[in-house]
């Protein structure tokens, strides 16, 4: 491999401040390793993680547990393997039904794993106000009698962010409360909880507290290489760790892994459960700035920007998905469609180049149409491209 430029040896295309993923808007979840997090694996424990004798993974999930206020925690290698192990050890036996937000990831992007792994039933969910489940959503829909007919509802699930949207704590807290008077347990996929808690929305043990379990990830907007935690209790976490041996998820040196997540949590998030001293915070400020020089182009927003996800209403400026795409590869930039996310490796150069791809979208909006050839059989009738 041609190392080029490199830091410490570390090839300069695998430095995340300044690499690929500085013009890569698709998603957090093509962040990149930084030089801190490769150096950490070089120097990291290799002991055998499904004996649990790996120090430095042992300490990453004390760490975790600790700043979610939970007692014991589980390195997995993914967000989906996480959700899908903390439900199945939350779910007893059938019938058993899982209540969500219809958008969820554990409905759209786990392959079904919910109805393969745990054989329950989902209930879906759409919230009235169009943001995030509420408790009276949460009633609405919940099966807590004992009618033969229904499929009790045993586990409420619930994302934040969602869609880069935050639930508010007081709302998680009293969709808690209710779930616990009716002996229904909670889950929450918080697979960017790092972000709600970045954004000064409560702190992790505050949202932690409301949860039986929480699923976290390392891979998305902290920038690690692999890798998600659950945090629970000692029993749900203990049944985990069996499920997961079951599913193929046990790791021998699982510190050339765990090395990197436990740089990304001290250093992308911070020090304590309010992510003290984090990189966070900037990526948000960015997106509302992103936001300011969209809708001072005459664009609307799909959805409110409450972290680092912005969803562009790319319709209000007559441009289609394609279209903004391809304007973002013309300028190096990866784009998908009207998601965009700012995520903290996302620096000035990109928003500059985001800037230009706004005002081509704008201008193009703006320009008449233009006379196309006419037509050899068209009796006079000009044809326009729009």
């Amino acid at each position: 491999m041609d190392q080029g430029n490199s830091q410490n040896g570390v090839p300069a295309t695998w430095v995340g401040h300044g690499g690929a993923a500085a013009f890569d808007l698709r998603s957090d979840t093509q962040t990149t390793p930084t030089v801190a997090m490769l150096s950490a694996i070089s120097v990291t424990t290799l002991d055998d993680d499904v004996y649990n004798e790996d120090k430095t993974t042992i300490d990453l999930e004390a760490h975790v547990a600790a700043l979610a206020g939970k007692e014991a925690a589980l390195f997995v290698l993914s967000g989906t393997m996480g959700n899908q192990l903390a439900l199945r050890s939350l779910l007893v036996q059938p019938p058993h039904s899982v209540l969500c937000d219809h958008r969820s990831h554990i409905i759209r992007y786990e392959a079904g794993g919910v109805a393969s792994l745990s054989q329950a039933m989902i209930e879906a969910v759409v919230p009235r106000n169009g943001i995030h489940l509420t408790l009276d959503d949460v009633k609405e829909h919940a099966c807590v009698g004992d009618n033969v007919h229904d499929c009790p509802t045993r586990v409420i699930s619930l994302e934040n962010t969602l869609g880069g949207m935050v639930m508010p704590l007081e709302e998680v807290r009293r969709i808690s409360a209710w779930a616990r008077e009716h002996g229904i347990r909670m889950h929450c996929d918080g697979a960017r909880l790092w972000e709600v808690v970045a954004s000064g929305a409560g702190s992790l043990a505050e949202f932690a507290e409301c949860f039986d379990t929480v699923n976290l990830c390392f891979s998305k907007g902290l920038g690690a290489p692999i890798g998600s935690i659950i945090v629970g209790p000692k029993d749900i976490i203990r049944h985990s760790r069996w499920m997961r041996k079951s599913i193929g998820g046990g790791l021998r040196q699982s510190g050339v892994v765990t090395a990197a997540a436990r740089v990304a949590v001290d250093v992308t998030f911070g020090a304590g459960p309010n992510g003290e001293g984090g990189l966070l915070k900037e990526s948000h400020a960015t997106a509302k700035r992103v936001e300011k020089l969209w809708t001072e182009m005459g664009g609307k927003m799909l959805y409110p920007v409450h972290t680092n996800m912005l969803w562009l209403d790319l319709e209000s400026m007559g441009c289609s998905g394609d279209r903004f795409t391809e304007l973002g590869a013309q300028r190096g930039l990866k784009l998908s469609g009207s998601r965009i996310i700012t995520h903290y490796q996302v620096g000035e150069e990109a928003v500059q180049k985001l800037t230009e791809v706004f005002q081509q979208v704008a201008a193009e909006r703006n320009a008449p149409p233009t006379l196309g050839p006419k037509h050899a059989n068209d009796a006079g009738v000009h044809v326009y491209k729009a």
